[in-house]
Parts: structure tokens; C-alpha cells; sequence
């Protein structure tokens, strides 16, 4: 718990003066609970037994200041608190996910979606709840249990001791519940986010479980790690479920205690009846701060399994480090050089040598899992080579800004990314809009007829995932993107595979265009798109059996007489 705190503490420190009302708050809120065990000794000996008429009229007064002041320090308590918890929670959660677009693609690629959507929401919610509402809770039960003791204390000091001392006792019991706790706690987190990634998965590939009416299979699959997480839940309220009865249990023991001694005090005379009831009184409101003290302390271990689990995270860093220069200015040319590229202990790259010059169109082909799109990957840094050196220019890849290098390089891949916003939006997206820019790029793509025939032209609003369009529709908006970031260097995967005949024909003129000022690499499985190219790399098993343009591998390289037969079946 000191190292969750620890964590914790440097955020806690920008918010010293809130921190500092919502102290007072608690002060005001256990002296109010104090204030209202104590006037009982007045109220029974003064007013009920004495018959003091001037106090009867003072202490309805006294009372409402007591619970005035106790719910004032309630309010300023809670909202001060709350606020620094949810804005500590919201840096937090800023923070995180910014730590994780930083990482490398291979982060993403080893862990599902909707665990990463789990340890941002819900893992830093119940820290917010640790951050905020225990810490509030456990200091203003301490301050409360301060109080009646003094008062129990005050009125009786040997009472105090034959109430108090079997307190320690619960101290057992409650460190092995804390203990399980935790355990269970990182459990209840997995599962939360078993069912997070189930039904990410599932919403993403619904037309997939449409199609196959599986609806039942994945309905009985989410339905075994919502009955986890209902198992795990109630082991936790069942762990938190005996904190009050053992202290109740323990506590009865020293009440016991009390009303002997207590009892034999007030038929002696020794103690009057108000400062027994006072007494009582505290000592009965003590086991109910005690009591939540408990329970808060069990509820904390799961914000530190939550806390373990987001550290996990923070704890994992880029490996691909960031250059300091800039991208070439113009690019007239792109080297490898025996590169090498290795996912685990598979090679998906073998001493691939090739050179890629401005204003040539470089096509990439080959049967799937040959390379090509290890190749496209090395280029935009997605993944560090292993071997050998990527040159733009004279510039080493490893040498160049990340952001620079990217801003540089638009990429138009086989599945198309479009957002739930505008026409618009989606083709500047990451860069300054300009209205005619948008309109130039969407009438190079083949797009602004079928987007001026929308209900509101550009700023007609796109459905999640482009459902409202074709497939041809939404590849020429992901094709208008990339010619809006006017980049040095294009890449087209696949980017004419959903297109009719007609629209193939169109893009190839616009790559035919583009290319000019440009490198471009295609990636095509379709040789049709790729037979003009200037030169075509041909793959087999990340290797590169040879490099020419269309006609001379037509003459001598077998692997691309082979694709070119299959094309034409």
C-alpha cells in the first residue's frame, strides 16, 4: 500500500489547498460525530436527571450547530476529493494512452484490443476510487476514531481499556482477508477484461458471426467469462462480507467487558449514568468507523492489483528509438541494403537489396507470406531491421525523426481505416483543412462524383468503419487521404483490390501521375495493376528471386511466369 501511495503522492502534491479543505472537511465531519456522542452526558444528567431548565433550551441549538457543521464538512470533504481523484484519474488516463500509441507495433500485435480498452477504463477507475474516495474515507474514519476514543477516554478511562483492548484481536483475521483480497482482485480485473476483448472481437467481426450464424457460439463463449467474473465478484463480497461480523464478534466481547465493570461503576456511584451512556454511546459509534476502515482497507487491494496491472504497461518500452534528424527535403532515392528482418524466431526477410528512385513506380509481388509487407513496414519503422541498413538519400532510417519520417509517407493498405465523422474529416485527418485541397484529392481518386451526390457532399457524416459505403467507395476516400498528405513517398497495398475493372483503370492513371514527383511502391496481387510499373520486385519466402520491369521477367524469371499464369485463370 506505501508504494501505491508513493505512486501517487507527487500527483496528489499539485493539489495542496484543495487537499487541504477537504482535511478540514474530515476534521469537521469527526468532530461533528464526536461532538454528537459527548452531548449525550449533558443532555441525560443535566436536562433528564437534573432538571436544568436553562440547558434544555441551549442544547437543541448545540445540536443543530453539531450536524450543521458535520454535513458542511461532508460537502467540502466529498468535493474536494472527488475532484482531485477524478482529475488525477484523467491525467492518468492521458497519460497511459499516450505511453501506448508510443509503442511499437509489436505491442499491438501481441495483445487484443479490448484488453488494452480494459486497463483504460476500468483498471483506472478503480484507482480513481483509491485515489480519491478510500483515501477521503480512511482518514476521516481515522479522525473519527480518534475522536471517540478521546471521548470514551474522557469519560472513562478504565471503561476505555476493558473496551479497547480486544481490538487488536481483529487485526488477525482482517490482514488474511486483505491478503486474499488482492488475489482476488487481480482475478476480477482478468476476467473484466476476458469480457472487454470478447466483445470487442465480437462487435468487430459481426457481419463475419451474421454470416455464419454463430450467434449462439459466441453468445455461450461470452457467456462463460461473464460466469467467471460473476464467480470471482462473489468470492470478493464474500471476503468483504466477514470483516463486519468478526468485528462485531470481537467487539461484543469488550461490550460485555464494559457493561460489567460499567454496570458495577454506576450502582456504586462511581459513574453517573450520562457518563456511562456517553461512554456506551462512543463505544458502540467506534466499531462502525473501525468496521469501514476494514472494508476500505479489503476494497484498496483492488486498486493495487489495478495499479500492478497499469504499471505493467508503463513498464514497457519502445525498442524503436527515435532519430534526430530530419527527413530529406527531396527524396531522390530509397536503399536497402542486406537487410534482414525477423519476427521472433521466424525471418521474414533475407538480405533483401533493392533501390527505389524518384519518379519511379516499384511494385512488389509474390504469393502471401513473402515479404512484401515486411518490407512496407521497414519502411515507415513499424519494425527495426536486424540486419542491414535502409538509406532515404544519404540518410540511415534509424538516424531519421519518427513524425518526420512519417509525415513523409502516405500508405494506402488493404483494409481501410475510416472514421465516424465527415467526408471531410476523414480525408484531412492529422492535417491543416483546406476545403479545395479536399475536393482536388477526391476528384484524383475517382471519389467527388459519388461524394457530391451524398446528402451533404464533403461533410456528410460516415458511418463507423465507412459502413455506409462500397468497398470501391471507401478505398478511393483512403486513396484521397494519402494523395492529400502530398507526401515524397506513396505506398499502395492492395489499394485497387476492391475496385470494378473501371475504377482500376482510373487509379492506375492516377498512380501513373502521381509517381512523377514521387516513389511509389504497390503491393498487388492483381498483376494488372503492377505492369507499367518501372520496376517489379518478385518474392518468394522473404527473398527477392529477382527485380525488373514486366517484360524481362516475362523472359526470365520463373516465379513471376508462375503469378502471371495464376492472374489470368
Amino acid at each position: 500500500m506505501k508504494e501505491f501511495y508513493r505512486h501517487y503522492l507527487p500527483y496528489i502534491k499539485n493539489y495542496k489547498l484543495k487537499f487541504f479543505f477537504a482535511v478540514i472537511g474530515m476534521i469537521m465531519v469527526a468532530g461533528g460525530t464526536a461532538g454528537t456522542v459527548y452531548i449525550i452526558e449533558p443532555l441525560l444528567d443535566n436536562i433528564f436527571i437534573n432538571k436544568n431548565e436553562e440547558l434544555l433550551y441551549i442544547m437543541p441549538f448545540i445540536v443543530v450547530g453539531i450536524y450543521t457543521i458535520k454535513a458542511l464538512g461532508t460537502y467540502i470533504q466529498k468535493y474536494y476529493i472527488s475532484y482531485i481523484g477524478q482529475d488525477i484519474v484523467r491525467i492518468i488516463r492521458d497519460k497511459l494512452l499516450k505511453h501506448i500509441l508510443n509503442l511499437d507495433m509489436s505491442f499491438f500485435n501481441k495483445r487484443h484490443g479490448g484488453e488494452l480498452i480494459s486497463r483504460i477504463t476500468n483498471d483506472i477507475n478503480r484507482i480513481q476510487m483509491a485515489v480519491s474516495n478510500y483515501v477521503s474515507d480512511m482518514i476521516r474514519e481515522l479522525l473519527t476514531i480518534i475522536g471517540l476514543v478521546s471521548v470514551a477516554i474522557y469519560q472513562s478511562a478504565e471503561l476505555a481499556f476493558y473496551g479497547l483492548v480486544v481490538l487488536p484481536l481483529a487485526l488477525i483475521p482482517l490482514s488474511k482477508l486483505a491478503k486474499k483480497m488482492k488475489k482476488i482482485s487481480f482475478r476480477s480485473q482478468e476476467s473484466i477484461s476476458d469480457i472487454t476483448s470478447h466483445l470487442s472481437e465480437t462487435f468487430n467481426n459481426v457481419e463475419l458471426i451474421k454470416a455464419n450464424c454463430t450467434n449462439n457460439i459466441e453468445l455461450k463463449s461470452f457467456e462463460a467469462h461473464n460466469k467467471n467474473f460473476f464467480t470471482v465478484n462473489m468470492k470478493a463480497v464474500k471476503n468483504n462480507a466477514l470483516v463486519s461480523p468478526i468485528m462485531e464478534i470481537i467487539g461484543s466481547l469488550g461490550f460485555a467487558a464494559v457493561i460489567i465493570v460499567g454496570g458495577a461503576q454506576v450502582i456504586s456511584g462511581e459513574l453517573t449514568t450520562g457518563s456511562f451512556l456517553s461512554f456506551t454511546t462512543a463505544l458502540f459509534s467506534l466499531y462502525t468507523p473501525i468496521k469501514r476502515l476494514s472494508s476500505l482497507y479489503n476494497q484498496l487491494q483492488d486498486a493495487i492489483a489495478a495499479d500492478v496491472r497499469i504499471k505493467n504497461i508503463f513498464n514497457i518500452q519502445a525498442e524503436i528509438k527515435d532519430g534526430d534528424k530530419e527527413f530529406p527535403k527531396n527524396i531522390d532515392s530509397v536503399i536497402f541494403k542486406n537487410v534482414e528482418l525477423k519476427y521472433g524466431d521466424f525471418t521474414a526477410l533475407k538480405n533483401i537489396s533493392l533501390e527505389a528512385k524518384k519518379g519511379e513506380k516499384f511494385a512488389l509481388v509474390g504469393d502471401s507470406g513473402g515479404g512484401k509487407s515486411s518490407l512496407i513496414n521497414l519502411i515507415v519503422r513499424f519494425y527495426e531491421a536486424n540486419k542491414g541498413e535502409i538509406l532515404f538519400n544519404d540518410s540511415e532510417i534509424k538516424d531519421i525523426n519518427i513524425k518526420s519520417l512519417r509525415d513523409n509517407i502516405s500508405m494506402v493498405t488493404q483494409k481501410v481505416y475510416i472514421l465516424n465523422d465527415t467526408v471531410a474529416a476523414n480525408i484531412a485527418y492529422g492535417n491543416e483543412f483546406n476545403e479545395q485541397k479536399i475536393r482536388d484529392v477526391l476528384k484524383q481518386a475517382h471519389a467527388l462524383d459519388f461524394v457530391e451526390n451524398m446528402e451533404n457532399g464533403i461533410y456528410s457524416i460516415l458511418d463507423e468503419a465507412g459502413k455506409n459505403l462500397s468497398g470501391g467507395q471507401r478505398q478511393r476516400i483512403a486513396i484521397a487521404r494519402a494523395l492529400y498528405k502530398d507526401p515524397q513517398i506513396m505506398i499502395l497495398d492492395e489499394a485497387t483490390s476492391a475496385l470494378d475493372n473501371e475504377s482500376e483503370s482510373i487509379i492506375t492513371q492516377v498512380i501513373d501521375e502521381i509517381s512523377k514527383e514521387r516513389i511509389v511502391f504497390i503491393i498487388a496481387h492483381r498483376l494488372s495493376t503492377v505492369k507499367s510499373s518501372d520496376k517489379i520486385a518478385v518474392f518468394k519466402d522473404g527473398n527477392i528471386v529477382d527485380i525488373a520491369d514486366e517484360k524481362t521477367l516475362l523472359e526470365r524469371c520463373e516465379e513471376y511466369q508462375r503469378l502471371h499464369e495464376l492472374s489470368h485463370i
